[in-house]
This record gives C-alpha cells, structure tokens and sequence, in this order.
C-alpha cells in the first residue's frame, strides 16, 4: 500500500521559497528602474536583467520538478471552484513567471540592447531590431509585472487563508516537509 503525499517535495519547496523573494524583490526593482533618472537606475537595470534569466531558469526548472513529481493532494473538503480556482491560479503564475523574462529579452532585443549577464557575457537577441515591437513589448512587460504582483497577492492571500483560517494542511504542505 502506497501512502499519498501531503507535502511538496524538497527541491519544489527550495525552489518555491527561493524564488518568491527573488519575483518580489524584481518586481520593486523594476518599479525602481523606471521610477528614477539617479545613478541608481544603471545599478538596478544591471540588477534586473540577470536576476531575470535567473529566475527563467529557476521556473524552468521548478516547472520541471512539478511535472515529474506533481504536487499533494488538495483538501477533500475544498469545493469544487475552489480548486478550479487553484488550479487556474497556479497556471496564471506559472504564465507570467515564465513570460516575464522571455518578454524583457524579448524587449531588449527589438531595442537593440544586449542583456547582460555578467561582465562581457550576453545572451542572443530574440527578437529583431524593431522599435515599434519594442514599444509593445515594454508596455506588455509592465501590464504583466501589474498582473504578476496582484497574482502573487491572491496566491498570499490564499496561502494565509488556509494557515490561519482553514488550517487544512495546504500551508504546511509547502511551508515544511512531512513530520
């Protein structure tokens, strides 16, 4: 007999609670990017575009991780549109995790800017040199950073429902491993 999971693997957790602070912190150093004209602005888009690949590779990977390993059960007592609305909200994030920083390369590429990675190493554009491309691309990349920081909200939101209200076990199975 086979005992069912409740709690995510090690590696999802690792890769959940690296990640999350990481999105969190681009999110307020984009916000800071286009928000100042100091020195700081060179200091931070240096800042924002590897932590972006970075955290392209790390979703890539965590998408991996939750293919092969799944994740636990939802709580039997959860109703059925809350776990449509689970479901769904999962998919948002692991959208917009993955098309943020293919749409900044993307953006920076039809700008005609490298991205930079670490001293003279670049990655490939991805895009052509497309100044009206560009135009869209950056105002698609700001929308999804709004639509990526109010899903994160909810998923916040949802995650303190069910440690401090419902106490169901959803929290615990990505706060800590089985005991």
């Amino acid at each position: 007999m086979t005992r069912e999971r409740t709690h995510f693997s090690p590696l999802a957790r690792l890769l959940h609670w690296t990640m999350a602070p990481l999105i969190v912190a681009m999110l307020f150093i984009g916000v800071g990017m286009v928000a100042t004209v100091s020195r700081a602005h060179d200091a931070l888009v240096a800042l924002h575009r590897p932590l972006g690949i970075a955290l392209l590779l790390l979703v890539l990977v965590r998408l991996g991780v939750r293919i092969v390993r799944g994740s636990p059960p939802l709580p039997s007592r959860m109703s059925k549109p809350q776990r449509l609305a689970a479901h769904a909200s999962h998919v948002v994030l692991y959208g917009l995790m993955l098309a943020m920083p293919l749409i900044g390369w993307a953006m920076l590429s039809a700008a005609g800017y490298p991205v930079t990675l670490v001293g003279a190493l670049h990655l490939p554009p991805i895009a052509p040199h497309d100044v009206a491309l560009f135009a869209l691309l950056r105002a698609l990349h700001t929308w999804l950073a709004f639509a990526l920081f109010a899903t994160v909200l909810l998923h916040l939101a949802a995650a303190l429902l069910h440690a401090l209200i419902l106490r169901d076990g959803v929290w615990s199975s990505m706060a800590r491993g089985a005991r």
